[in-house]
């Protein structure tokens, strides 16, 4: 396994492309915040932060420091155009670093890099096999608006993507024909367990047993609890005197995520500041293989970022 590399969680944001986040001092968590004071209304979303205010060497600097796990020798901004300076940063010279894991472009968590290509084929190996005995690898964590019932169990749908206003979304498809798998429709899997409750909301491990853009959030749309932040598919859950249901998923618009007063307060949020809450789903845990072909699989941990362990502070969710 050499020249293996994982990131842990850092509190940066970039649309689109990769997303990562680093865990960053300080980041909006200062005697203010912990004595609640009200927000200014056009302040940014606390603890986050943003990788427009970065430059390219800036943020390799960043990922450099998030660095949890290594192993060997020593334009548009996303993961992909700062993984050169990154390579330097690390002292790779010319070896290129490849992604082999990430979190989707809006989620946080770990990124499983490698300049090795043989380490990488053999983690790709070693993922395609786990998702076809369908062992998990990656375990998320998640805040939901909303419980989802029961606590624990599994969501199966065929998902496709659809143009809709320049955005490809994920669409669930009913009763998917051979026609449709052959046309690029996705039966899908995940698993979810939830772990703490408070306010109204959920802390709920997720485990994806399948590969689809935007898969978790769309199966906790599903669930009438929408992952918090996500700005795209929680537009597809309304509500009529206090009970949820789906909006047709064709013809809903992704559109800010709108919370109710009393979970602002909770949140201590301004209604403009929703408008830049990141999504609250963080890769967590990941499995990789072991040393040897019959030794069990290692893990790598992240730690959640700045405004994810403040969101549940606020919502006095416990993470187990």
């Amino acid at each position: 396994m050499e020249a293996l590399r994982a990131l842990r969680s850092v509190s940066v944001v970039w649309r689109p492309g990769l997303g990562s986040s680093a865990r960053r001092r300080d980041a909006g968590f200062g005697t203010e915040a912990r004595k609640r004071k009200d927000l200014v209304e056009d302040q940014p979303f606390p603890g986050l932060l943003r990788a427009e205010n970065l430059g390219l060497e800036e943020l390799a600097q960043v990922l450099r420091a998030a660095v949890v796990d290594q192993k060997g020798r020593p334009g548009e901004l996303t993961l992909l155009s700062v993984l050169p300076w990154l390579s330097q940063a690390l002292g790779l010279e010319h070896q290129e670093l490849q992604v082999v894991r990430a979190p989707g472009k809006e989620a946080s968590g770990l990124v499983l890099l490698s300049s090795c290509p043989q380490t990488t084929s053999h983690l790709q190996k070693f993922f395609t096999h786990s998702r076809r005995a369908q062992r998990p690898t990656a375990t998320y964590c998640a805040i939901t608006d909303g419980v989802p019932e029961p606590s624990e169990g599994t969501v199966h749908i065929a998902l496709r993507l659809e143009r809709m206003d320049g955005i490809d979304l994920a669409v669930p498809v009913t009763s998917p024909s051979r026609k449709d798998i052959q046309e690029g429709v996705k039966r899908t899997l995940s698993h979810f367990h939830v772990t703490a409750t408070g306010c109204g909301c959920a802390l709920v491990q997720l485990q994806p047993l399948t590969v689809f853009p935007s898969q978790l959030q769309v199966h906790m749309a599903l669930q009438l609890c929408p992952i918090l932040g996500d700005h795209t598919y929680a537009a597809r859950v309304g509500s009529v005197l206090g009970q949820r249901f789906l909006w047709p998923a064709e013809t809903t618009k992704p559109q800010r995520q709108v919370l109710d007063e009393a979970l602002l307060r909770y949140l201590h949020l301004s209604p403009s500041q929703v408008a830049q809450m990141p999504l609250h789903l963080h890769l967590h845990r990941l499995l990789l293989p072991g040393t040897r072909p019959r030794d069990p699989p290692s893990e790598l941990l992240a730690p959640l970022p700045p405004y994810f362990s403040r969101t549940l502070q606020c919502l006095r969710l416990s993470q187990q």
